[in-house]
């Protein structure tokens, strides 16, 4: 382990953290708060702690697949622990346990909350919540992403895009790894700023606006108001949210493809394809669903299905109605697209569209090769041989995320907030890995919230939303004692 090469790193990360803080800083001093010494404070600390071992001398600058994971897992989890002293210290949310996993929630882009309707609305400062929402817009594309966009990488950064990039597996878009770390931070910005213009046009103000645009491209789902998406009673600014969480659900290398005018081959790709059947023949199962079962218009059912569907499959987790009221069919669907989840390389979770093909190829697969021994049998994906390495990574990502989900719902299942209901822990540990947010069931869903699990229900299942954002490995490798062994 290069030790003195990670912590130059973390400490490079923790610097980053300390810029990105300024904006609510700036926030908070705009509206005149007195809250703005939970942003000065977490700043010096972190400035304290990273420009000492941002400067730490290195001498062997090599990276490999080991520090990678671990720079990634230990980055999340300081990033966790400094972004909720905001919280703590303005008396936002003074509990430590809450404050963490409500941080947690925003830098994996889960939006699970502990607010309920009358703090989300009421309570939080201006700058308390733009940094709530902030963190959903880091956490999107990934803070050592960015840091590998600004800051002149030294070799193995390919280690760290790769331990933090979402999806079965990631690739340069150009040869220089900073340079495809800007293309793809360029391409984030760009498409959040076209999102809070056209907000604008709808009659949100500016910061209103901005905090929508940066809750939906980072797919979290924090809203200013307790009720979400509801509380805009505009067909239009729902349906310029519903198709900007459709786009971020996209694989960011398509948006690359489309820019340098290979436009054909973007759309041919297969998860795009997949990704779309999926999006549109659950949106009118479930506006069939709805406009049966509620005798409604099916153009209203079909609103309200394509906004929900739009926000579970890319894991946002916005809600534009109670879908908990639901039909059990549309809920079964949208449980489901919690599963799913969005493509790989986007900012969406999930076990990513990519990944369930490789599944369905592998399960295949194997029946054939049971049927005809002697046969061989390759996948493709997109028209490429999937390499053998990718395919037991997709083994071993299924297995462990099965093992994480049961494991995690057997612990939540003691917290006496689930009482009888199975269904809650269940459903609270798949929307945490998933990175999805509200759950299944009345107690957490979309105007609900985790508030009443205890504190040991919140550690775990902040540690399953960084899983599931981290893709589990990092966390697994981070917490394995051969990782630190030397030799």
């Amino acid at each position: 382990m290069n030790y003195r090469m990670v912590f130059n790193v973390l400490g490079k990360t923790l610097v980053i953290l300390a810029g990105l803080m300024l904006l609510p800083l700036i926030v908070g001093i705009y509206y005149q708060e007195s809250v703005i010494f939970s942003f000065i404070i977490p700043i010096f600390g972190l400035l304290a702690v990273g420009l000492p071992l941002s400067l730490l001398k290195v001498r062997d600058k090599s990276l490999y697949a080991r520090e990678g994971f671990v720079i990634v897992a230990l980055s999340w989890i300081f990033l966790s622990l400094v972004g909720c002293l905001p919280f703590i210290i303005s008396g936002s949310i003074p509990n430590f346990f809450d404050a963490f996993f409500e941080t947690v929630s925003g830098f994996t882009t889960t939006g699970a909350s502990v607010l309920t309707l009358s703090t989300t609305t009421i309570s939080l400062p201006k700058s308390i919540m733009f940094w709530r929402i902030f963190t959903h817009w880091i956490g999107g594309m990934g803070v050592l992403v960015f840091m590998l966009a600004v800051i002149p990488a030294d070799g193995g950064a390919m280690h760290i895009f790769r331990a933090e990039a979402p999806g079965p597996s990631a690739s340069k878009l150009v040869s220089r790894m900073r340079h495809t770390a800007r293309i793809l931070y360029g391409i984030y910005l760009v498409l959040t700023v076209i999102e809070v213009i056209m907000l604008l046009f709808g009659g949100m103000n500016i910061y209103e606006s901005t905090l929508a645009a940066f809750s939906t491209a980072g797919t979290g789902g924090f809203s200013i108001y307790g009720d979400s998406m509801a509380h805009y009673d505009s067909v239009y600014i729902q349906m310029v949210v519903a198709s900007f969480m459709f786009v971020f659900g996209i694989n960011f290398n398509l948006f690359y493809l489309i820019l340098i005018g290979q436009f054909s081959k973007a759309i041919r790709s297969e998860e795009f394809l997949i990704y779309l059947s999926i999006v549109i023949v659950s949106t009118l199962t479930i506006a069939m669903n709805l406009s049966i079962s509620f005798e409604q218009s099916f153009g209203e059912s079909l609103r309200h299905a394509f906004f929900q569907t739009t926000s579970i499959s890319s894991t946002t987790g916005f809600s534009s109605q109670d879908f908990i009221k639901w039909p059990t069919l549309s809920k079964t669907i949208l449980t489901v697209l919690t599963v799913i989840g969005a493509c790989g390389g986007s900012t969406g979770g999930g076990i990513k569209v990519s990944r369930a093909i490789m599944l369905f190829k592998i399960s295949s697969n194997g029946i054939k090769k049971n049927l005809h021994p002697r046969s061989v049998h390759t996948m493709k994906l997109d028209g490429e041989l999937i390499s053998k390495e990718v395919e037991r990574n997709t083994y071993v990502y299924f297995i462990l995320w099965v093992l994480i989900v049961a494991f995690s719902t057997l612990v939540v299942s003691f917290d006496p907030a689930c009482g009888s209901d199975v269904m809650t822990p269940f459903s609270a540990s798949l929307t945490c890995i998933g990175n999805v947010g509200p759950g299944m069931t009345a107690l957490i869903g979309p105007f609900g919230g985790f508030a009443t699990f205890n504190g040991l229900s919140k550690i775990v299942l902040s540690i399953v939303m960084l899983a599931g954002r981290l893709e589990i490995l990092p966390m697994i490798i981070l917490f394995a004692p051969r990782t630190w062994r030397r030799g």
